[in-house]
């Protein structure tokens, strides 16, 4: 029963044995744990405001990351759309361009078919005169083969210019 009703004495010695270990934790070990604590304290600080800033950077990252990925599909698209102008007005010009050679061309083909037609025409006109003068000159020789046939045919021509 003595613990649960102390003595005086034991109260005594209990209570200088507290303040003496007391007094060597305040000493020696006191300073060095609440130090230890105090740093602890002071890097888990740190440590949260490092991951703060590591965060603020990140989201920081992320919108300047959004920002040139929207960026580069506008340019993307700004590049799609000039190309595809290009495309139609190169493919505009090759369309004109090949029309006009095509009138072109038919222009010519008609020119040299024209020319072309002109000169076999005249061409069979010279072979229809030549064969009309051969013609004729068989005939007339024929015809003019005895010098009787020869003066009728001066005198008829004779007696035709004097009429006309």
């Amino acid at each position: 029963m003595e613990l649960v009703t102390p003595e005086f004495g034991t109260v005594f010695w209990m209570l200088l044995s507290f303040l003496m270990i007391l007094f060597i934790l305040k000493k020696f070990a006191w300073k060095p744990i609440l130090t230890a604590l105090k740093e602890r304290e002071a890097s888990i600080d740190n440590a949260l405001r490092s991951a703060d800033k590591a965060r603020e950077k990140m989201e920081q990252l992320k919108a300047d990351n959004e920002k040139i990925i929207k960026e580069a599909k506008n340019e993307r698209d700004n590049l799609l759309k000039d190309a595809r102008l290009v495309k139609d007005m190169i493919i505009s010009e090759a369309k004109e361009k090949a029309n006009t050679e095509t009138e072109k061309i038919i222009k010519d083909a008609r020119v040299k078919i024209e020319n072309e037609k002109n000169a076999a025409l005249d061409e069979i006109k010279n072979q229809i005169a030549i064969f009309s003068i051969e013609i004729a000159e068989k005939i007339l020789k024929k015809k003019l083969e005895s010098t009787k046939d020869q003066k009728d045919m001066i005198n008829d021509l004779l007696d035709e210019i004097k009429l006309n």
